[in-house]
């Protein structure tokens, strides 16, 4: 299931849950994602090089095929996170 969270005028806090079949089984505190969506470039690759310091990268914050900056990490406190900017949004 997925949510989304208005916080502000520019900003959706947005999250997902997981289950087994996307990989291995969810342990309490890694069976959710958070996902940011920054209002820029240099936004998301702030957001990004913060929550992953001490923490595991899993996609590096990279151009899409579809339009976006994005990426994908675990933090040192073990919450998995998505952080994107969409070009097509500027």
């Amino acid at each position: 299931m997925h949510i989304s969270l208005p916080i502000s005028d520019e900003t959706v806090l947005m999250g997902s849950d997981s289950s087994e079949a996307f990989g291995p089984s969810p342990v309490q505190g890694s069976n959710i994602t958070l996902s940011v969506n920054a209002a820029s470039e240099a936004e998301a690759k702030r957001i990004f090089e913060g929550l992953s310091a001490g923490g595991k990268v899993l996609m590096p914050l990279e151009k899409t095929f579809w339009g976006a900056l994005f990426g994908m990490l675990i933090d040192k406190f073990a919450i998995h996170w998505m952080i994107n900017y969409d070009y097509n949004k500027k």
